[in-house]
């Protein structure tokens, strides 16, 4: 086998090295000022993209949990409105006696008296339109079966009601029946 030899000259050398250099240098300038930049844009736009989704995903968030409470503020407002409604027009002294008069006439339980005790606003901001009423209903003659049942459907009919105490004292004369006076508060809409 025969070798090649190539013998360059000074001057071809010369260009061979300064085209090398600059090919290197080309290299070079491509890898920083082009595809650095190129590179640092890159992640910037993706950094920027994270974020963004991420803002995205709290807005649906928000978007979720803004709509669940103004599926809150309906029904609250539905339901205000349906307690409202269960404050009728005029003085509480001139319609409760009756309505609990009637309540335990139909409840078989006769002679029942209902008395104002107490008035007064509640502290509450939220409520400053309702009034407490504490009233003493006294049931001179019950049995103790109608009475449970009675009270028990005067606090489920009545949402505005309740009952905070039961005095019960059994009748020396007939004790089948006791005498019965139950604390009861309600809570109405200032007229």
């Amino acid at each position: 086998m025969k070798s090649i030899q190539v013998k360059l000259s000074k001057d071809q050398i010369q260009k061979l090295l300064l085209s090398s250099m600059g090919f290197v240098g080309l290299v070079y300038v491509y890898f920083s000022f082009f595809l650095g930049p190129l590179n640092s844009s890159r992640d910037a736009s993706l950094a920027q993209i994270n974020e963004l989704q991420d803002k995205v995903a709290n807005s649906k968030n928000e978007i979720n949990k803004t709509a669940k409470l103004e599926k809150q503020a309906q029904a609250a407002t539905t339901r205000f409105a349906a307690l409202k409604a269960l404050s009728p027009e005029g003085a509480p002294i001139a319609w409760f006696p009756p309505r609990v008069k009637a309540f335990f006439a139909n409840q078989e339980i006769d002679k029942a008296t209902a008395r104002l005790e107490s008035s007064a606003s509640y502290k509450e901001t939220d409520l400053a339109n309702w009034m407490r009423y504490n009233w003493i209903i006294e049931l001179p003659q019950a049995d103790f079966s109608t009475l449970g049942k009675a009270i028990a459907g005067l606090e489920n009919g009545e949402p505005l009601l309740s009952i905070t105490r039961i005095n019960i004292k059994a009748s020396a004369e007939d004790p089948q029946f006791q005498q019965v006076t139950l604390n009861a508060s309600t809570a109405m809409v200032k007229r």
